[in-house]
């Protein structure tokens, strides 16, 4: 808060004060008080009134200057109310009573959402694992009756279950902290447990896997980790060059700091100007317009998940020639949570 701002703020009172200042002169002058007297009365006048304006212009500018300073230094600006120093005039009160209200009335819109969003995701949940009972169901079907009817349908069973699996792990992606558990795994057994998972869709599609230099430890959540080399297969799978059987490798390199799991392939590759892109949610770029079952989410999950675990997730691609995604673990237990 500047003086030129508080005066001007004030500019009628002033006026109007300068205004009865000269009628009272003129009225002492009239009853015949010497001029001395006149300019020492004024004076007087003067002198308390810069007293009392100097007063209140430092403790209004120490407490809007204060609300500004905590406003930038706050990263969630809805909690200035609370960090506000107790204001001693009347706009100071007021200000912090609409604060207050404000701030009362977001909490309780933020409530509200907060609980339509558990409720939503609950119900998604619950859903997720109900469908996976007749999901499960038609796939014994077709493991008792084999035929390439059965496998077509078997084929779109399969898809359906990674859409649902990735509808669950997109609904906890924002609750990772509530089913969280760190730790310390071999990466191949890891890489193994989900190449056993997906052997059906590998074998089906001739895939070449190979695993290499996988004998490191890292500290990691199984099953969110799974689900994102999961989706990588998949991927692998679906972007499949159709000029050569497809070839999967998993490898991993130790340094310092970390371990950093690569997952490449020799598929169709992604576009240069596709890349910087690929993790956006239900970007599908020109692979995705060439297979129209393309969501744009998997990648999107990944990625997400990554961040809540701390992973870094990283791409590199060539058309025509192959993706390689690289996922880093640091090194340590310090994502352990505290019980």
């Amino acid at each position: 808060m500047k003086l030129g701002q508080y005066l001007k703020d004030r500019l009628i009172f002033i006026i109007c004060l300068f205004f009865a200042m000269l009628l009272m002169s003129i009225l002492l002058w009239t009853l015949r008080l010497s001029i001395a007297g006149v300019i020492f009365i004024n004076c007087l006048i003067l002198f308390f009134l810069l007293i009392a304006v100097t007063i209140d212009f430092i403790r209004r500018k120490r407490f809007y200057d204060g609300v500004f300073q905590r406003l930038k230094d706050l990263d969630q600006k809805y909690l200035l109310h609370e960090l506000l120093d107790f204001p001693h005039f009347t706009e100071g009160d007021i200000l912090c009573n609409v604060l207050y209200q404000c701030n009362k009335s977001m909490t309780d819109k933020i409530a509200v959402y907060e609980h339509n969003t558990k409720n939503y995701r609950e119900y998604i949940e619950t859903w997720v694992h109900e469908i996976k009972t007749p999901i499960a169901s038609a796939s014994l079907i077709y493991e008792n009756n084999p035929s390439q009817v059965t496998r077509s349908i078997y084929e779109e069973l399969l898809r359906i279950e990674n859409y649902v699996e990735q509808s669950l792990f997109y609904a906890r992606s924002n609750y990772v902290e509530k089913d969280y558990l760190i730790k310390k795994y071999k990466l191949k057994t890891i890489v193994s447990n989900i190449l056993k998972q997906h052997a059906k869709s590998l074998i089906e599609h001739k895939t070449i896997v190979s695993m290499r230099q996988l004998d490191f430890t890292v500290w990691t959540d199984q099953k969110w980790i799974q689900f994102i080399l999961g989706q990588l297969i998949l991927n692998a799978v679906k972007y499949q060059s159709p000029h050569r059987p497809l070839h999967l490798t998993f490898s991993a390199v130790k340094n310092l700091q970390s371990v950093t799991l690569s997952i490449t392939d020799n598929g169709i590759g992604i576009m240069e100007q596709d890349i910087p892109r690929v993790f956006e949610q239900g970007f599908t770029g020109e692979n995705g317009r060439a297979f129209a079952k393309s969501t744009g989410m998997g990648l999107f999950i990944c990625k997400k998940l990554c961040d809540k675990l701390d992973l870094k997730f990283g791409i590199d691609s060539k058309l025509n020639k192959g993706t390689t995604f690289t996922i880093t673990f640091p090194i340590g237990n310090m994502h352990l949570l505290a019980p």
